[in-house]
């Protein structure tokens, strides 16, 4: 099991593996299992060379294994595995019975608190398998208002960020003068920021796969329609509706740089578990708000992993310091200053 939660999970996000090794060893179960479980049925939802029908049949499969129901999670594997072009997503697949008998095995609170995580992470994952129905540019759908895109960002990430404070609660006697509804309300806009992030950052790339995240309703005032969006010389054009966006997502970060700040300086752990991804995604939206036209960009948009390991060797001297971390928070997002200005609460 300590392969599984540490050769598999390294090898299938090298981003998120960064949290969980530095968590404390009582945490790094129970988030390292509940991580694992939502990429298998990530994996699953983008396998895309199994039919539509197949897939969502495979996730209701694991979504009935999560809740502790009997499934043929082997079967999941047998049909999927094979048709992964990265061997770590392979053997994710093929080890899904051993990654849930190990959560049959954790303490009742923190068993719920997995099984409930999952739970809506594929709610999300069927929903969107359901509401974009092809896998191309030539079948594009879109959400339809950005209470929908507000919806699909708290069940795939917000989520996480409920179950991260649950978790935490749970285990960290020093969070004990926290108000745990106030927040699990703050995580939830933690996990909201970084996935809003990936959505602006990812809209050409989704555009070809017949997904387009931005809502169709704010597209109409700007005289455009999601298939306009697949044609350079319109993009520009959307770039208020972009901009929109960043400032939801900056109050998103706001939210969670207060919750992460929140965090004893003793569990300096924690501390630095948030402040990275938190980090990270600042500096990805700030690539995301340069760009000249980020929602026709031929290339993925993102930092390097120079820029990564900077942020992790500065934010790893500053963890004690409130002050510090917020400076490394300022010095990263100061491309995003002029939306903060405009932004309206």
């Amino acid at each position: 099991m300590t392969e599984l939660l540490g050769d598999v999970l390294r090898r299938t996000s090298r981003t998120f593996y960064l949290s969980l090794a530095i968590l404390p060893r009582t945490l790094r179960e129970p988030v390292g299992l509940a991580y694992l479980l939502a990429r298998a049925t990530d994996t699953v939802a983008d396998t895309r060379l199994l039919p539509r029908v197949e897939r969502l049949g495979h996730l209701h499969t694991l979504r009935a294994a999560y809740s502790g129901a009997p499934a043929d999670v082997a079967a999941v594997g047998r049909a999927c595995a094979p048709l992964q072009s990265l061997e770590a997503e392979r053997e994710l697949l093929t080890r899904v019975a051993e990654a849930l008998a190990r959560v049959d095995r954790l303490p009742a609170d923190d068993r719920a608190a997995v099984r409930g995580v999952l739970s809506t992470i594929t709610d999300g994952q069927v929903f969107d398998l359901e509401r974009f129905p092809g896998e191309d540019a030539g079948t594009l759908a879109a959400l339809d208002t950005l209470a929908e895109l507000d919806r699909y960002t708290y069940l795939v990430a917000g989520c996480v960020g409920e179950f991260w404070t649950a978790i935490h609660l749970a285990h960290r006697r020093r969070l004990a003068g926290w108000d745990g509804a106030a927040m699990s309300a703050s995580g939830a806009r933690f996990g909201k920021a970084l996935q809003l992030t990936n959505v602006l950052r990812d809209v050409p790339a989704d555009l070809r796969h017949g997904r387009c995240y931005l809502p169709a309703r704010e597209l109409t005032p700007l005289g455009l329609v999601p298939r306009d969006l697949l044609d350079p010389a319109a993009t520009p054009r959307a770039r208020p509706l972009l901009e929109r966006l960043l400032r939801v997502a900056l109050g998103h970060y706001d939210e969670a740089w207060r919750y992460t700040l929140a965090i004893p300086r003793a569990e300096w752990r924690m501390r630095l578990a948030c402040a990275w991804p938190l980090l990270i995604g600042f500096a990805t939206l700030a690539a995301v708000a340069e760009s000249p036209d980020p929602l026709a960009a031929t290339r993925p948009i993102r930092i390097s992993r120079r820029a990564v390991r900077r942020i992790l060797a500065r934010s790893s001297v500053a963890v004690w310091s409130n002050s510090a971390l917020r400076s490394e928070a300022e010095r990263l997002s100061s491309p995003l200053r002029r939306f903060r200005a405009e932004r309206t609460v």
